[in-house]
């Protein structure tokens, strides 16, 4: 008698569970199974997953993301592993009256220190992509961009057309100056522009792979040419609009141009509403 009351009991508890187990499956609910073999702190909630397809990654909805110097970090991370982009991107992402200023070529012994001292005047920051030769000359200027709260990005080493090169000539321009930038600041940079903002679906994939995003511009100021200070100004100030990447350089040749256009534009710019943002690094 015993022995069939215990078993009726099992039976009506397992129909019971089994009749639970199909309610909670008509509702979407999931129900988890320990393993016979799990113990406390093992098992299948700390087994290594099994091997099997992978699953794809979460699409990115911006192909960067920039932070206001006062330091609201609402517009997030830049992603770890940056995935391939097709492009680098032109325009601030959803900017409302921001936009970004960044200087090529350097740094310069004479150029950088002024562009700086400039910046600083006015408490703008900016992004200064720099020649990986360059950088390793001065490290000293590395230091002093960095030092200023400004970002320091890739613009390859010998300052080559990327799409003229192989694939092994693109990782050694894009890695070698990633190497030295580490070597100065201790991290690598997380942002990359190609020289003449010449990119291919090579060069962007050692872009991805060396964990940089690539960044390009709104605005050219053509001030490599020297077209006088009045020229430069006017390139920022009649096409500016919420969401500009400025191009701008301080080195490659005499910026005498470009520091005194840019003392001039800054405090029509500020007076107008807009804020300067960087690259999150």
């Amino acid at each position: 008698m015993t022995s069939d009351h215990h078993t009726g009991s099992r039976r009506r508890f397992l129909t019971g569970a089994l009749t639970a187990a199909a309610a909670a499956a008509g509702s979407g609910l999931l129900l988890l199974r320990p393993s016979h073999n799990d113990t406390p702190g093992t098992g299948a909630s700390a087994a290594t997953p099994r091997p099997g397809p992978p699953g794809r990654p979460a699409p990115h909805s911006e192909a960067f993301r920039l932070r206001p110097i006062a330091g609201d970090s609402s517009m997030g991370e830049p992603p770890h592993h940056p995935q391939v982009r097709t492009q680098a991107e032109e325009i601030l992402p959803g900017a409302r009256h921001a936009i970004a200023l960044t200087f090529d070529d350097g740094p310069h012994p004479d150029n950088t220190p002024r562009v700086l001292s400039a910046l600083r005047k006015h408490k703008v920051q900016a992004t200064f992509f720099v020649i990986g030769e360059n950088a390793a000359a001065f490290p000293h200027l590395v230091h002093a961009i960095a030092a200023d709260g400004h970002v320091v990005g890739n613009h390859s080493y010998t300052h080559p057309q990327l799409t003229r090169l192989s694939a092994d000539r693109v990782k050694d321009e894009l890695g070698r100056t990633s190497d030295v930038i580490d070597r100065i600041l201790g991290s690598p940079p997380q942002w990359c522009r190609a020289p003449y903002g010449d990119w291919d679906a090579a060069s962007l994939q050692i872009c991805a792979e060396l964990e940089m995003e690539p960044l390009g511009w709104s605005i050219d100021t053509l001030d490599w040419a020297r077209p006088g200070v009045t020229s430069i100004e006017d390139a920022v100030t009649r096409n500016i609009r919420p969401g500009s990447i400025i191009l701008q350089h301080d080195g490659g040749g005499d910026r005498s141009q470009t520091v005194r256009a840019v003392t001039d534009y800054l405090p029509g710019l500020l007076n107008d509403g807009y804020r300067f943002v960087r690259p999150r690094t």
